[in-house]
């Protein structure tokens, strides 16, 4: 029966539509701190006024509170041992925990790579939507890494280190509406940096650099480390919006599918239509909020090629089917979903022409 389930998963939909913006410039960072002050394992802090200065060593203390300068809506701390060498334990502890940007202020050239592993592991394998900052990876060459690299960056009378600064950076990608992009997004801050002698080939090369336009020091372009393009992984993935956005959709279909659908209801091309119908009015209402674009068709459906493969390959001849028969047939436990659709990105970029 799917008129009792159609009210429910309709309403989850559209309001995690209507939300979304809001959503956005809600994001939570992740940090891995070493630091022998603080006894606990896990501390999380919805705001600047619940840090205690004297649980923290004076260095990341710091680091915390230029994370909360991007105001995001929560940090979550995972603490090591100063003399720790790996970052397992935190990953451990991290690993089902909800965050969009994880941080290493501090982190160690050689152990970048590690971290590189983890979060691809993850994005790839696991279907999470974690994504870290990190200094210098300049081997990642993946949307789920933004790779920073500007150093000597001279703030409020201290100079950092190009991976003493990630956490800020964390914090400002976190606190970013859908509303804009990280492109020209100011640090206030800061008050000079070592400046990239062509920063156009660094932001082509994947990286997250801060420019200095004579007046202000901002990002350069809001791009993540993704440099090698596919088929399937377009240059729209090198854009940090456009892939929170992917995340964010993901995220709240998975979700949503897992509250209302999983062992819950038969899997019939009936209830299947009552999904697709529900994801598609979340896809309307991100439209309106011009997240998705509004002129395109933008819609979910049975991935009627997939669903005709899994009936081949257990020795079932579907060449007589036609495809709306396909869409009926449903497949053992299977949901074979497909979606199209269109993120709206940010205005960044203007070409005009003008004739005298």
């Amino acid at each position: 029966m799917i008129i009792l389930g159609l009210p429910k998963i309709l309403l989850e939909f559209i309001g995690k539509a209507v939300t979304a913006i809001k959503r956005s410039q809600l994001g939570i960072v992740a940090l891995i701190i070493k630091d022998d002050v603080q006894t606990a394992k896990t501390v999380t802090y919805k705001s600047i006024e619940d840090i205690k200065s004297v649980e923290w060593s004076a260095e990341n203390l710091d680091y915390i509170k230029k994370a909360f300068m991007g105001t995001p809506s929560k940090i979550i701390i995972e603490v090591l041992p100063v003399e720790t060498v790996e970052y397992t334990d935190a990953l451990v502890r991290l690993n089902n925990k909800r965050f969009n940007y994880l941080a290493i202020p501090g982190i160690e050239a050689l152990k970048v790579t590690d971290i590189v592993t983890w979060v691809k592991s993850k994005r790839d394998n696991d279907k999470k939507t974690f994504k870290a900052v990190l200094p210098n990876a300049t081997t990642a060459d993946h949307e789920g890494i933004i790779n920073f690299t500007t150093d000597e960056l001279l703030s409020e009378g201290k100079t950092y280190t190009t991976s003493q600064y990630t956490s800020r950076v964390a914090g400002a990608l976190a606190g970013l509406p859908f509303t804009r992009s990280a492109t020209y997004l100011e640090f206030p801050e800061v008050e000079s940096i070592k400046e990239i002698e062509d920063p156009d080939a660094a932001v082509d090369n994947g990286e997250l650099i801060l420019i200095n336009d004579g007046e202000n020091i901002k990002i350069g372009r809001g791009v993540n480390s993704l440099k090698t393009t596919t088929g399937s992984k377009t240059e729209d993935f090198k854009s940090i919006r456009i892939v929170e956005v992917m995340d964010m959709i993901s995220d709240d279909i998975r979700t949503t599918f897992d509250k209302f659908y999983v062992g819950k209801l038969n899997n019939i091309y009936d209830n299947q239509v009552l999904f697709f119908t529900s994801v598609n009015a979340y896809f309307a209402g991100l439209s309106d909020d011009e997240i998705l674009d509004p002129a395109f068709d933008n819609r979910s459906q049975v991935d009627v090629r997939t669903q005709r493969l899994a009936w081949e390959e257990i020795g079932t001849d579907t060449s007589e089917w036609s495809d709306e028969e396909v869409r009926k047939r449903t497949f053992k436990r299977n949901v074979f979903a497909g979606a199209n659709v269109k993120i709206v990105d940010a205005m960044e970029d203007l070409d005009m022409k003008i004739a005298i």
